[in-house]
């Protein structure tokens, strides 16, 4: 059979480069591979360490693009390359832009859809925006759903999704971070290259989300330099985002505070390394709520609300909010108590084993005998 994998971000790319290979690998099976580039500098890094080869680059990325112009150019990009490969199955990941539109292009040519990493939902559309919504309406078109969790699975099914389409899996992101974490690395940024990591104790932050811009995204970075400024032994290292607000706003409350290191935004590798090394994170990012208890760290989630909400059930992960005092007490309780500590740095980690993408190409490939009988 023949399968498409589509992606465009970072994110994306990182979950979905093991599953590329994993499919590459399997005999019964002809990999292809169309990149969007809905990001690209960020995008390449990812193909490169995975040491991906797309066969499709639509390059779509302009300087201040919308989401409108995103939309369009997958649309019409797309339309080409699905009538020309004629893939038996497309598969697209999560809740970016390239992934619904993907989704909306394979349902116009009645090709079938498999989503990974499916079932997320917060239920409130605009937030996170727009992939809420991304999440919901790729669902409604998918032909197979890999739930990463059995609450994603519960999702699917209120929303009406028959049983014998839904695969609980895992997440393809503990694939994809085991492969990397065990290979030998060593930091080539200088300011994580001079840092004591064995003296001090380091918070890796990241703050970037829509939602968070303004008002709390000021609170959640008054409530990190208060917690720089009393904790003398603490390092916060700041891999900060290249949307130009957030690069305002931190400037105004994180520059000139010592212990707080702003750096340029990190490929996959480094930032798997920087997160072993870290005493905990603090992130509005979904991916590290996955990752970072994988490494057996703490995550405090600066969101008002998390589509991983098994996280904050098994004890890895505390959703913080986005109140000054609340995300600063939370941080702090983290540094002072040690069994507060302990306690979610020692909880299992819900999101799998790392044998997520071996269970969706055995899904994909029982699906595609079956249909063949019909």
């Amino acid at each position: 059979m023949k399968v498409m994998s589509v992606f465009g971000t970072r994110p994306e790319a990182i979950k979905m480069a093991p599953l590329v290979k994993a499919l590459e690998q399997d005999p019964d099976i002809e990999s292809v591979l169309c990149v969007t580039a809905q990001h690209r500098s960020m995008l390449d890094q990812v193909l490169e360490l995975f040491r991906l080869t797309p066969d499709y680059d639509l390059n779509i990325m302009k300087p201040n693009q919308s989401i409108s112009m995103i939309t369009s150019n997958v649309l019409l990009g797309l339309e080409p390359v699905l009538q020309k490969e004629k893939p038996d199955m497309v598969l697209v990941h999560g809740d970016t832009s390239t992934t619904f539109v993907t989704a909306l292009a394979c349902f116009y040519q009645q090709i079938p859809v498999g989503h990974v990493e499916a079932g997320l939902r917060t239920f409130d559309k605009y937030s996170p925006f727009p992939e809420e919504m991304n999440r919901v309406l790729t669902g409604r078109i998918a032909e197979l759903h890999f739930a990463p969790t059995e609450r994603n699975r519960q999702n699917l099914l209120r929303e009406g999704v028959d049983d014998s389409r839904i695969f609980i899996t895992g997440n393809t992101v503990i694939d994809a971070l085991l492969q990397v974490a065990d290979k030998p690395y060593e930091f080539e940024d200088e300011t994580l290259k001079s840092l004591d990591f064995e003296g001090k104790r380091v918070i890796t932050v990241t703050c970037h989300r829509r939602e968070n811009l303004g008002e709390h995204m000021a609170n959640i970075f008054s409530a990190i330099a208060d917690i720089a400024r009393e904790f003398t032994d603490v390092e916060v290292v700041y891999p900060i985002h290249l949307n130009p607000k957030v690069r305002e706003e931190a400037d105004v409350y994180l520059g000139g505070i010592p212990n707080i290191h702003m750096i340029e935004p990190l490929t996959y590798q480094p930032m798997v390394n920087l997160m072993k090394k870290s005493f905990f994170v603090l992130t509005d990012s979904g991916g590290l709520q996955e990752e970072a208890p994988a490494l057996g760290k703490p995550v405090l989630v600066v969101r008002r609300e998390t589509e991983r909400p098994e996280a904050v059930e098994a004890g890895t992960a505390r959703l913080a909010g986005v109140d000054r005092d609340t995300v600063y007490r939370m941080a702090k309780e983290l540094l002072t108590d040690k069994n507060a500590y302990d306690t979610m740095a020692k909880a299992v980690n819900p999101y799998g084993d790392g044998q997520a993408c071996r269970r969706i190409v055995s899904a994909i490939k029982e699906w595609y005998c079956n249909s063949q009988k019909k």
